[in-house]
């Protein structure tokens, strides 16, 4: 995490989070490097429909359409993430944890990242099996591992 960190702040990227079934684990992760104020704007934990609607600005029409996991909701999230931060890039995170809610179309472990910059997203879908720590610690590891790919690449 620490070369990731440098990463950051050497290509002056600032992050912020929408996080939905990591409940603010990726945040957390951030925040637990020393100095990360300079590459961590903020973090938002809307686990309910209506915070994600209230604080991102996710239309209801898409969450009833596609449902709150989907890789709509998640770009919406991050865009709203964007919007209402200081960020230059955000990262959402919407999924099923577990170990209930899952369905067919979308059993448990299924997860919607999207990264966005201020002008293009980078949708993820993950289909992880485990119990509800092992999928919420791997979304945050997978994340991680693409953030540091996206910022290598700038």
């Amino acid at each position: 995490m620490i070369k990731l960190a440098e990463l950051l702040i050497k290509n002056n990227i600032k992050i912020s989070t929408a996080e939905s079934c990591t409940g603010g684990l990726l945040a957390k992760t951030f925040t637990d490097v020393p100095g990360s104020s300079k590459f961590f704007d903020c973090g938002f934990v809307t686990y309910s429909d209506q915070s994600k609607i209230k604080l991102l600005q996710v239309p209801s029409a898409l969450i009833k359409q596609h449902g709150a996991v989907s890789s709509a909701v998640a770009e919406e999230m991050a865009i709203g993430a964007i919007k209402n931060s200081e960020a230059n890039f955000s990262i959402a995170i919407t999924g099923i944890a577990g170990p209930s809610g899952g369905s067919l179309n979308k059993p448990v472990g299924t997860v919607y990242v999207c990264m966005r910059d201020l002008s293009k997203s980078y949708p993820f879908k993950l289909e992880l099996n485990g119990d509800r720590n092992y999928i919420r610690n791997e979304t945050v590891d997978f994340v991680l591992k693409k953030l540091t790919q996206l910022t290598m690449t700038r």
